[in-house]
């Protein structure tokens, strides 16, 4: 368990539990005590391809001994490597690699206001939808929909307009001439697993066509093959001016990409960089990620179980008496109705099974894209035996 003392060091941003982890392996975690824990989170879908994967390993040993980072103002084999990979696999024509989905988020809204400067007589504002979230840097928390940030950190960047999600006439009224770009996800993972609707999306891409705006996708979350696909647009029939991709782009490590497409691709030197940007130790992980993902069957494999995981969550909730599943591919939302999403998470833990409530009614699931059918359904046992002493214990406190 936790060392009061050094942990009393650390500032206090988020509540953890007493546990510390001190080893991993594919789909599950050990912590300091020996216990094993299942781990359908996988550092909220960072780990693509489950807990200390093989080819990353090696990939990061390898590259560690030749070369780690020689700087952002020089080439890497790395850098040009995944930037090849990944612009080819996407249909993009540029890619530049950061540190965080944040990053990348910060690097889109950049990229807009460039591109407004030099195709929209100085356009800069910028739609998003509101329950979003694009990150925690000041302009991306500006960005995000979350309720949670409205009152944070005073005055926040402007130029940003919010609308609902799912709402294509509340979109298009808000696409005024000074509209240079509408930045969506996909699916909207904080907000409680909400994906997009087909009309929607395909309905966002005629309406920028038609005024003249960038379209920006947020795949931080859901790109890299977390929806069964590559990136979620392909789901949509879609396609994108600007994508971001972050979290499983580096399998575990820090390391994110800002994709352009087209005359999206505006930067010039000295408008964007970061010190660590592109080095060759992460950029080696992040390709061993995309070649794995990228090999003959491994997407099939993921829809394969996604859709066993979906069925098997289906089948618990009409047993526990619960809402629906949604989302995509390993991504998915389970609605709890008036069962305590937090209860049920501490509960979980209580039986060796880490998963997360991105709200009060909702568990996420995004557990490794490398996960088995045995892992899901004892995660499903785990989950069912956790919901059911959540909810004695509601009723025993109801009672009382």
């Amino acid at each position: 368990m936790r060392d009061e003392w050094a942990s009393d060091r650390l500032m206090n941003t988020v509540a953890r539990p007493p546990q510390i982890f001190v080893r991993g392996q594919g789909s599950w975690l050990w912590d300091s005590e020996g216990r094993s824990y299942l781990d359908f989170t996988q550092g909220w879908a960072v780990n693509s391809l489950g807990h200390s994967p093989r080819a990353v390993v090696q990939a990061l040993s390898r590259q560690a001994e030749q070369l780690i980072n020689p700087g952002p103002a020089f080439y890497n084999r790395g850098m040009l490597d995944l930037a090849g990979r990944l612009c080819q696999a996407t249909g993009s024509d540029q890619a530049y690699f950061l540190n965080s989905g944040a990053e990348a988020n910060e690097g889109a809204i950049k990229l807009a206001r460039k591109w407004g400067a030099r195709h929209r007589d100085g356009a800069f504002r910028i739609v998003t939808a509101q329950h979003s979230f694009h990150g925690r840097t000041l302009a991306t928390m500006s960005a995000s929909g979350k309720p949670a940030f409205e009152a944070l950190f005073e005055p926040k960047v402007p130029g940003f307009d919010k609308v609902p999600y799912n709402d294509l006439d509340a979109l298009d009224a808000a696409l005024g001439d000074d509209v240079v770009a509408v930045l969506l996800e996909p699916l909207q993972g904080e907000a409680g697993v909400i994906p997009a609707t087909l009309e929607y999306l395909q309905g966002a891409e005629r309406l920028c066509r038609e005024r003249g705006a960038l379209l920006m996708l947020d795949e931080v979350q859901t790109g890299v093959g977390r929806c069964g696909t590559l990136l979620a647009e392909e789901l949509y029939g879609i396609r994108a001016d600007v994508v971001t991709l972050g979290k499983g782009l580096g399998g575990g490590v820090p390391l994110a990409a800002l994709l352009a497409r087209g005359n999206a691709c505006c930067f010039e030197p000295g408008e964007q960089g970061g010190t660590y940007h592109g080095n060759a130790l992460m950029t080696s992980a992040g390709l061993a990620v995309v070649d794995t993902v990228l090999e003959p069957g491994f997407l099939e494999q993921v829809r394969d179980i996604g859709d066993h995981l979906r069925d098997a969550l289906e089948r618990l909730a009409k047993r526990q008496g619960l809402g629906g599943v949604r989302g995509h591919g390993l991504l998915l939302g389970l609605a709890l109705n008036e069962l305590p999403a937090a209860a049920v998470v501490r509960e979980a833990m209580v039986e060796g099974l880490l998963i997360n409530a991105p709200q009060p009614d909702c568990l996420r699931f995004s557990p490794a894209l490398t996960v088995s059918h045995g892992n899901v359904d004892e995660m499903i046992r785990r989950l069912g035996r956790a919901m059911t002493h959540a909810r004695q214990r509601k009723n025993d406190v109801e009672v009382a």
